[in-house]
């Protein structure tokens, strides 16, 4: 998997590039900014771009827009953006636009480079990755008196899980329970939450966030 790193931290930025090495993955290039970053993509065609939401010059969204801009020229790219702090406004909306080959990841994961990389390679292979965290944020503030409230402790579970990306494999193996539990679990929420429950992997999550995001 080749991979582009932009961050504005030298040595956080340093410490990915050699983290993702170790790891197996090639780095084609790295960035401090934006500003080089399209011609970057341009040129390496990464399967894959880490980004920081705050960049300069501002610090704001630089990066996250920056994300939209890859994803309309390079559709085949995927784009996993880091974050500081748990950010649920702007980064949420784009995932709830088009969840396909996007993530949204804390800054504390990359110590974890297990988890990183399959991160990476998920949003390479077009899925959806959204930080546990992020999710359980969410959950905390969505219509918690409607039908939230309805979810039993481990619906509540698959409906995290969900919201994460993860397939109804990923979710029974996360869960140790058996596959036709989590289909069982999954049309609950569904029904409970007024979802279509026969659409795809990436519009699910799509249904899912833009439910919770209230």
């Amino acid at each position: 998997m080749r991979v582009i790193v932009a961050e504005d931290s030298n040595i956080l930025r340093e410490g990915i590039v050699r983290l993702l090495g170790d790891e197996g993955v090639e780095v084609a290039a790295s960035c401090a900014d934006t500003s080089g970053l399209l011609p970057l993509v341009a040129e390496h065609r990464p399967h894959a771009v880490l980004l920081d939401i705050r960049m300069p010059p501002t610090h704001t969204d630089e990066g996250l827009r920056a994300a939209a801009a890859i994803r309309e020229r390079h559709p085949g790219t995927g784009v996993l953006l880091l974050s500081q702090y748990v950010e649920t406004g702007a980064t949420v909306r784009a995932l709830v636009d088009d969840p396909r080959g996007f993530g949204y990841l804390l800054k504390e994961r990359v110590a974890d480079s297990g988890e990183l990389v399959r991160s990476l390679r998920r949003v390479a292979a077009g899925e959806a990755v959204v930080d546990p965290d992020v999710v359980r944020r969410l959950m905390a503030g969505a219509r918690a008196a409607e039908p939230l409230a309805a979810l039993t402790n481990r619906e509540r579970e698959v409906l995290a899980l969900m919201a994460e990306g993860h397939s109804n494999e990923a979710i029974a193996r996360n869960l140790v329970i058996g596959g036709k539990t989590v289909e069982t679990h999954v049309r609950n929420v569904f029904t409970k939450l007024d979802l279509d429950s026969d659409l795809m992997e990436h519009r699910r999550v799509k249904a899912v966030l833009a439910y919770l995001r209230g």
